[in-house]
């Protein structure tokens, strides 16, 4: 175990904090999965849910393992190759994507010759942080222009968005905000910044006023489920989305400060997305306030160790592949929290490296490994700083004590003006 750990480079606090919020998830997601065990065999029992959770943890952590050790600023061509096969595959899945549940939103495709559901928003979402990081650390001799930002940086972020929205609201709104942080941090044009919301929002509007003159458009046909739920949360009117997070709230309320206890859930049995969207419920109704605390708490440690990785990258692409990627697995988390609480409509953002889900989980795993990725190689210029130091002072030992020897040798020779050579002149000098 311990020469595992060895091997594992880069930021120490990052795999730790991953590591707890990984094992901490066993028990909830145990806890939560007899809902669907009920419901997909009759039986309650949850362990076949768990080794299948255990599978897709192990595999996460393989991934984070294996993409780590790729030297980070290879992701930046992999992205510029990558964002055109994503939108193909976001185009297959709008077209052909798997209903899940029951839902109408075609978020998931099925892999051929797997039998895996695969969701490629998140894929998406990955490779456009990269993007945008990409194009934001180019070494530019004249200032950003707009027209050319537009063409080589927000028409592939668009065409992305687009292929999101129709099926994932939130999800499309998440990409957008974290795309809007990432190029403020990066120092782009906040009048420009401003036009790109503007362009935005009257899009949106656009495609709002289309749904309401084609409703029966397949394209269209999440649309209804948006404005129910904002309807709902900003009113009293019941609903599935209401009974959710009624159950959500009751749970929250029974745990009280140390909770009922592992395993012990009751709402768990009502709440029908109890294992993944809702399990943040669960953890404060079976671990209380304390708990819940604790979660969150993870979550903002986790938050702290980025903010100091993007400090310590040496480049540009290094701190905005870290905020990137770092930061909006944070903001997910902050959403799935406040919808439990009701602080937000249900957006169905799950709770990342919690929540059962082996997309959700490997897609988070493999941006976490170019996080680590980012600090392995500050860790290593810093290693070869230390080793160039240290060869230098060994050096110059050596050199200094050459120069006592040659001076204590000096010091013992004895120096005389009388000439004591065997001239043949001695005869005539000497008369």
């Amino acid at each position: 175990m311990k020469k595992l750990i060895n091997r594992l480079n880069g930021d120490k606090g990052i795999w730790s904090f991953v590591a707890l919020l990984a094992l901490f998830s066993f028990m909830p997601v145990f806890s939560a999965s007899s809902n669907l065990a009920y419901l997909g065999h009759g039986t309650g029992n949850t362990l076949g849910y768990l080794v299948k959770h255990l599978a897709h943890v192990a595999c996460g952590f393989a991934i984070i393992y294996y993409v780590h050790k790729v030297p980070y600023h290879y992701f930046r061509s992999i992205s510029k190759i990558a964002l055109p096969v994503v939108w193909v595959i976001l185009a297959i899945t709008m077209i052909k994507g798997t209903v899940i549940g029951g839902a109408n939103a075609s978020r998931w495709i099925q892999i051929p010759f797997v039998g895996i559901s695969f969701q490629p928003s998140a894929l998406a979402a990955l490779i456009l942080y990269v993007f945008v990081a990409r194009y934001l650390s180019k070494t530019r001799s004249e200032p950003i222009e707009f027209v050319q930002s537009l063409r080589e940086l927000w028409l592939p972020v668009f065409i992305t968005l687009i292929f999101i929205l129709p099926a994932n609201f939130s999800t499309t709104a998440l990409i957008f905000s974290m795309v809007l942080m990432l190029v403020f941090v990066g120092k782009y044009p906040l009048k420009y910044i401003g036009i790109i919301v503007g362009s935005g929002i009257v899009f949106l509007s656009f495609f709002w006023v289309l749904s309401k003159a084609f409703p029966d458009a397949k394209l269209f046909s999440r649309v209804r489920t948006w404005e129910s739920r904002i309807e709902n949360f900003s009113t009293n009117k019941p609903d599935e989305d209401d009974y959710q997070i009624e159950k959500a709230k009751i749970a929250i309320a029974s745990g009280k400060i140390y909770g009922l206890g592992p395993g012990k859930s009751v709402q768990k049995n009502f709440l029908p997305q109890s294992s993944s969207d809702f399990i943040y419920a669960i953890i404060v109704e079976e671990y209380g306030l304390i708990g819940g605390l604790g979660v969150l708490a993870l979550y903002l440690l986790l938050l702290f160790r980025f903010v100091v990785a993007s400090h310590k990258a040496n480049t540009l692409f290094g701190k905005l592949v870290v905020i990137g990627l770092g930061f909006p697995m944070i903001f997910q988390a902050m959403i799935n929290m406040a919808v439990a609480v009701e602080l937000l409509p249900v957006t169905g953002q799950t709770l990342p490296l919690i929540s059962s889900g082996g997309t959700s989980i490997w897609m988070t795993c493999i941006s976490l490994g170019i996080i680590i990725g980012v600090t392995k190689k500050e860790e290593e210029i810093e290693q070869e700083q230390k080793e160039a130091a240290r060869r230098e002072e060994a050096l110059q030992r050596l050199i200094d004590a050459q120069l006592e020897a040659e001076d204590e040798q000096n010091q013992n020779q004895s120096f005389s003006i009388e000439d004591k050579t065997n001239n043949p002149m001695n005869a005539v000098l000497n008369r």
